[in-house]
């Protein structure tokens, strides 16, 4: 009863599993509340066990669901207007989102990719691009570039698991832990990159000091 209970909405293919997979990560992707690459995860392991879901299908859903949803949010940090933008980043330090944007200016495109694949690193880079109103017709081809990359990645977590193990549930659970392991990893070499930068910056006028 309850592996019926986890398993159903994928098990519904076109009729639920793919708006499910697509709103999820649309809504993830605006709204930070979902854990996206869980639920890519999830259901590549499940198009792995099971044959109701197809994995590209789940690949091509889950990469439009994550573009749709930076360019809204790159609107909303280019023409919401000062509030929106404090909506945006709260919970973000501030020092990261300046630091961002003056990367933003040196790397363009190369930094939103980045932003897509490292922990944290999205919401920043958007509402960098936003208030620099970086063009439309290079953000696009960038987020939908950073998109899939993100959504093949986390896809392949659960090919991985779906491969091994028969049960859908299984398959499914192990997708899971094994994101959340990545993404731990991935936040703690982050973290370290940015504190040893802040150390190295810190350093700079002392240099120029006794120079």
């Amino acid at each position: 009863m309850t592996v019926d209970l986890l398993t159903a909405p994928w098990s519904e293919g076109t009729q639920i599993g793919y708006p499910l997979l697509f709103g999820l990560v649309l809504l993830g992707s605006v709204v930070p509340v979902v854990p996206t690459g869980l639920v890519v995860g999830a259901a590549a392991a499940f198009a792995m066990a099971a044959g109701s879901l197809g994995l590209p299908l789940v690949l091509l859903l889950a990469t439009l669901g994550a573009l749709t949803g930076d360019l809204i949010t790159f609107a909303i940090a280019r023409f919401g207007g000062p509030s929106a933008v404090r909506w945006l980043v709260r919970g973000q330090h501030a020092e990261r989102v300046d630091e961002v944007r003056e990367q933003f200016r040196v790397h363009g495109w190369q930094i939103i990719v980045a932003g897509r694949l490292l922990p944290a690193g999205r919401i920043p880079v958007l509402v960098a691009a936003g208030a620099l109103a970086y063009p439309w017709r290079r953000l696009v081809p960038a987020s939908l570039l950073a998109a899939f990359l993100w959504a093949l990645a986390y896809s392949l977590l659960g090919v991985i698991s779906g491969g091994i193990f028969d049960s859908p549930l299984i398959a499914m659970l192990v997708a899971t832990v094994l994101v959340l392991a990545v993404s731990a990893i991935t936040n703690q070499v982050s973290t370290r990159r940015r504190r040893t930068a802040a150390v190295v910056a810190a350093r700079e006028p002392e240099r120029c000091e006794t120079a």
